[in-house]
């Protein structure tokens, strides 16, 4: 059964607390949105610059008056929604902060203050996600480059917010094939598909650009363990790329050219579509 959500008063104006959406939406217009990701946390309540006019946080060019305001914890206005929300006891939920609910403690504790790195395996090898190195460093190889990621800005997809990159699984590193002749999908190498830095580390990824160390935590909680997907080559863009490079070469043979190389892949700040 559907019920009532509560309200809080922001400078006179009502707003439905939702801590499903993790929103307010000011009652009577529930398009205007106030999300909690856009707000900042501070211990056990939440901060925001509030626009009297458009009441809602003010945009990068407005000029109208704000003001400053402090709102509490998502538990302290909605307990049962959030207990709802994340399948735990309402009196343990009373006993907890949103940090504390949202943010694996344990998780935030070995990174934030015990310095472990996040881990991701890649084709059963386990690798470190070292920001300060800009790599994924491979565990136990020292003879290893790794996964640079400064090297696979071409194979990021901004949209998805993950790499699909041609990976060599014995030397364990990033390695592209030759994409002007390559006529038919590598044996020795793998697509694979993993999250971005930050996603892999936000926690590093806030420290090394001077965010706040939680910035960026609610709404994608903390994570130390991840593990890469390997994506079949016939679902990548190499696939067409061969069938390009084919028929490049029969059109060749058939003028009686001579063989050049038979296709540049484009620099693509997108990256290739894997």
């Amino acid at each position: 059964m559907q019920r009532d959500l509560p309200t809080i008063s922001i400078e006179g104006t009502p707003f439905f607390v939702d801590v499903r959406q993790s929103e307010l939406r000011e009652c009577g217009k529930e398009t205007n949105i106030i999300r909690f990701d856009d707000m900042r946390h501070h211990g056990n309540h939440y901060t925001f610059d509030y626009d009297l006019r458009e009441k809602n946080i003010p945009s990068l060019w407005s000029k109208n008056k704000t003001v400053v305001v402090d709102i509490p914890d998502q538990v302290a206005m909605d307990p049962v929604g959030m207990a709802q929300k994340y399948n735990l006891p309402l009196e343990k939920i009373r006993e907890k902060t949103d940090f504390e609910i949202m943010v694996d403690p344990v998780a935030y504790d070995l990174r934030a203050n015990k310095g472990v790195l996040p881990t991701i395996e890649i084709a059963g090898h386990i690798f470190y996600v070292d920001l300060q190195m800009d790599k994924l460093r491979p565990k136990d190889d020292f003879l290893s480059n790794g996964i640079v990621f400064s090297n696979i800005e071409n194979y990021y997809d901004e949209d998805k917010r993950h790499y699909t990159i041609p990976y060599n699984p014995k030397t364990h590193e990033f390695q592209e094939p030759d994409y002007r002749t390559i006529k038919e999908l590598p044996t020795d190498l793998i697509a694979i598909r993993f999250p971005s830095e930050r996603l892999l580390d936000r926690i590093g990824w806030n420290r090394k650009y001077g965010f706040e160390i939680t910035h960026g935590l609610f709404r994608n909680g903390l994570q130390l363990q991840f593990a890469a997907r390997q994506i079949p080559w016939k679902k990548t863009f190499l696939a067409d790329l061969i069938k390009s490079n084919l028929k490049v070469e029969g059109n060749l043979q058939k003028s009686g050219e001579k063989a050049r190389p038979l296709h540049k892949q484009k620099n693509n700040s997108r990256g290739p579509k894997f």
